[in-house]
């Protein structure tokens, strides 16, 4: 797999070396060194030079430093350096010993496995890893350590701090000026617990809105997304061309490099399929503003160009990046992201590195990984200047940052509780909020309404504030919380009740729309529940399948009784929505508008004491809206494009475009109508809204499971925890101890009709893998949680082979009988026994019967 490429600057340097025999295993006969991909061809010339947005007074003192610091470095000191393993899983006492370069918290690693732990347990944990990594005690050089975090909307895993929204409403605010802002409030919320690097600006340029990660991307448009990273870049950092780095200051990073938004079929993870010019006019277009900004460190994406993984594409990671466009800073790779080149695992993988990834992002297998580079370097599979310039570029970054003189973490400035989640930092967060919304719709024209009117707040999103911020909140999915965990916050209908309530009007919540007194206005809040990477992949750009959202219902049957009405949709990326839009008299999309969101609301649609806007709406779509579900891939300039609303497209509150009346055919199979249809409950190991899976035993009836890798039953009956499959935590196992009864179920919050569903002979379809044998029988029930039908399904699951991927399927006409009502199902499937039985679970919904098939 290892090809020859045009050589890169420490090649050249290596020449000597390799003449003299030294890391013959790694050159080629004609003295090029043999690097991964070198096969691809690239027009070198045409790609933008970027050259060192440090000035040249400022790199030289770096660099004397640096080289000092470097000459004194033992082999195994430098290859710690290139790895960064999670908190959960090394010790401030194994940081010294390997000589540990970075730590990461993972989108669920907490000090102490506590979501809620105050600042004074983070700064905690970052004194005594710096401390562990400054220790020259028994020699060493004593390199500090730097933490990255994923605080990509504000702090987002710090308890009470200030949530923005993601960069899909950023990009709709279009304001550089307020991402400067945005970029400080996040850097000093992080350098507040002792973090001193963020995974951020994300500059993808999302092409196919079925992707998970949508939301990740400012636009589609990249000169929006590389000017908003540029200038989120500079409130991270400061500027480079002045004051660098100054106190409260964290690292950015620029990912994830290159087309992670251009995969086929917007597939995370998947295979751009694109030519060369696109790759560099599109894709890596937003790099060069945010790099020219001072932007330090670049993360290597987890796709395909052109079948190529990313992590192990030498020509452009290193021809093009580093030697041609001049990039002086380091690249570190993505979660275990280098396991996917063939050939590699995560605890060997030579060519990672050798393809430029100068940081191995290894939260567990860190030291097979530290044992196979120091093995590799000492025998010439990875030449000693190779890890030179990996390492010269990590302390050069940290030198940069200013981590060679700063004390601990906890004595810096800005550390502690008191600077997250400030009143200044929710009111600039307030300010974004509302600058990200888009009016969509506004006919006849009602907004804004009288701040002394009676209104009804209605729908799933009312008063959840987890629909707010969305994915990256508080853990990885943003799944399994509450308004709770978000303290200071605001949701909707709080937002509007404490506008309507200071002017005489009030606001009454009913999430089903039902109410006694007639109000005078009524907001319906729904959308998309929290998802984050590859578990947010959709097979169409449908919302929801129309005849089984209750909060469409809820919008037609407030229209049919003649009241005003306001949707607002809180999603991820333009969704076809079509019904909902002739539902409502005024539509706003408000995208993911972190935990100041219902604020915001608030200050659009109440009007102020006089009557008049107390706010216009000045957002404006950064990617355009389909017109049809099958509308998939729909960007500006692109083939057929025809979106209900174009790029650019939003309403003030003085305009007037009346939309008319909507087709609400949405243009996809029937297939995907159905999957739309609350037809799949779980996939990608995670519940698909609107259904959540639960545990129970004898003592705690309905035990959550969102949010969690591991969760056990109270009695120890059964636990669920997070597992790989294909991709990291795309499967469940649930496991019963034999220690009590036992049981796993799938449980929505509104009643579905799946008579037609019976009639046309579909069933329960699970993929799983049996991991032990039922020691009792197992029963699977479905129906409601007090009236459901039961079948024996032991005989069918004995059929299985353990460890071995199979699917099973139970028609739905075997759980007929006199409790069973299958017009009103709120639970697709109950499994319960009180012996010894675990199964990996992949998929579960339903359709028709596939493999294994239940005789009834």
């Amino acid at each position: 797999m290892a090809k020859v490429f045009r050589p890169a600057r420490w090649a050249l340097a290596m020449l000597p070396l390799i003449a003299a025999g030294f890391a013959a295993g790694a050159a080629a006969k004609d003295g090029a060194i043999k690097l991964p991909a070198g096969d691809v061809k690239l027009d070198i010339k045409s790609w933008p030079v970027i050259g060192s947005a440090v000035p040249a007074n400022a790199r030289a003192k770096t660099e004397k430093r640096v080289e000092a610091m470097l000459k004194r470095m033992t082999v195994e000191e430098k290859v710690g350096q290139l790895l960064q393993p999670e908190i959960m899983n090394i010790t401030p006492e194994e940081v010294k010993q390997y000589h540990i370069g970075s730590v990461l918290n993972g989108g669920n690693g907490r000090p102490n496995k506590n979501i809620h732990a105050p600042a004074a347990d983070w700064l905690a944990m970052a004194d005594a890893f710096w401390a562990a990594s400054t220790d020259k005690t028994g020699g060493g050089v004593g390199v500090p350590i730097i933490w990255g975090i994923d605080s990509v909307h504000g702090n987002n895993s710090v308890f009470g701090g200030t949530i923005f929204p993601h960069n899909i409403g950023l990009g709709a605010a279009n304001d550089p000026k307020l991402m400067v802002e945005v970029g400080r409030v996040t850097a000093v919320e992080s350098a507040a617990i002792g973090t001193d690097w963020t995974f951020a600006p994300a500059l993808s340029i999302p092409r196919d809105d079925r992707w998970g990660r949508t939301y990740e991307g400012y636009s589609e448009d990249p000169t929006i997304a590389g000017t908003l990273g540029a200038a989120y870049t500079k409130g991270l950092q400061g500027d480079p061309k002045g004051k660098f780095f100054p106190a409260g200051s964290i690292i950015a990073t620029a990912k994830h490099f290159v087309a992670d938004g251009g995969t086929q079929n917007g597939r995370d993870q998947g295979d751009a399929v694109v030519p060369e010019g696109e790759l560099r006019d599109v894709h890596f277009a937003p790099y060069v503003p945010t790099l020219q900004a001072g932007a330090q460190t670049i993360m290597a994406s987890y796709s395909k160009w052109n079948g190529v993984r990313m992590h192990g594409h030498g020509p452009l990671l290193t021809s093009m990046l580093k030697d041609h466009g001049g990039f002086d800073g380091f690249v570190v790779g993505d979660f275990n992201g280098h396991a996917l080149i063939p050939g590699c695992t995560n605890g060997n993988c030579p060519d990672a590195l050798l393809a430029g990834v100068d940081m191995y992002m290894i939260p567990v297998d860190w030291k097979p990984l530290y044992g196979n580079l120091v093995k590799q370097v000492k025998d010439g599979t990875i030449p000693a200047a190779r890890l030179d310039d990996a390492v010269r570029r990590i302390l050069r970054v940290k030198e940069r940052a200013g981590l060679f003189d700063a004390p601990k973490p906890s004595a810096r400035a800005f550390a502690g509780q008191q600077h997250i989640g400030t009143a200044e930092h929710r009111g600039i967060a307030r300010r974004a909020a509302r600058q990200s919304m888009v009016l969509l719709k506004d006919d006849p024209k009602i907004l804004p309404f009288p701040a002394n009117s009676k209104i009804l707040v209605a729908g799933a999103g009312a008063d959840n504030v987890p629909m707010l911020v969305g994915g990256w909140s508080m853990n990885w999915q943003g799944t399994g919380l509450s308004n709770k965990d978000f303290p200071g916050s605001t949701s909707v209908y709080a937002g509007l009740k404490a506008a309507l309530d200071a002017n005489g009007g009030s606001a009454t919540l009913s999430r089903d729309g039902s109410f006694t007194g007639k109000p005078d206005y009524a907001v319906v809040v729904f959308g998309e529940t929290p998802y984050a990477e590859y578990q947010g992949d959709r097979e169409s750009v449908i919302y929801k399948a129309p005849d089984s959202d209750p909060d469409l219902a809820t919008l037609r049957k407030l229209k049919a009784a003649g009241i005003p009405t306001i949707g607002i949709f809180l999603s991820g990326r333009p969704l076809w929505i079509n019904p909902q839009l002739n539902a409502s008299d005024a539509m706003v999309a408000a995208f993911l508008p972190g935990t100041e969101g219902g604020g915001a609301v608030a200050d659009l649609i109440v009007a102020d004491a006089d009557g008049g806007p107390a706010y216009d709406f000045t957002g404006r779509l950064s990617f355009s809206w389909p017109k049809l579900a099958s509308q998939t891939a729909l960007n500006k300039g692109g083939k057929d494009y025809d979106p209900l609303f174009a790029l650019g497209y939003g309403l003030s509150l003085g305009s007037r475009k009346p939309i008319g009346q909507l087709g609400e055919d949405p243009g996809i199979s029937a297939e995907m109508l159905r999957a739309a249809s609350n037809g799949v409950f779980f996939s990608e190991g995670r519940a698909v809204a609107p259904w959540r899976v639960y545990l129970g035993d004898s003592a705690e009836a309905r035990l959550k499971t969102e949010g969690d890798r591991y969760v056990t039953s109270r009695t120890g009956a059964i636990s669920f925890e997070s597992a790989d499959r294909n991709r990291q935590e795309d499967t469940k196992i649930a496991r019963w101890s034999g220690k009590g009864a036992g049981k796993m179920f799938v449980l929505g919050y509104n009643d579905v009709d799946m008579s037609k569903r019976v009639a046309d002979d579909e069933s329960v379809v699970l993929s799983v893998s049996l991991l032990e044998v039922p020691a009792a029988n197992v029963t699977a029930s479905f129906g409601t949680v007090p009236k459901n039908g039961s079948v024996d399904l032991t005989p069918l699951l004995k059929q299985l082979t353990p460890g071995q991927w199979e699917e099973i399927s139970v028609p739905l006409k075997c759980f007929a009988g006199p409790n069973v009502d299958f017009s009103n199902v709120d639970m697709p499937l109950m499994l319960a026994t009180d012996g010894r039985f675990a199964i990996q679970l992949a998929s579960l919904g339903l359709g028709p019967a596939r493999g294994r098939k239940l005789s009834c």
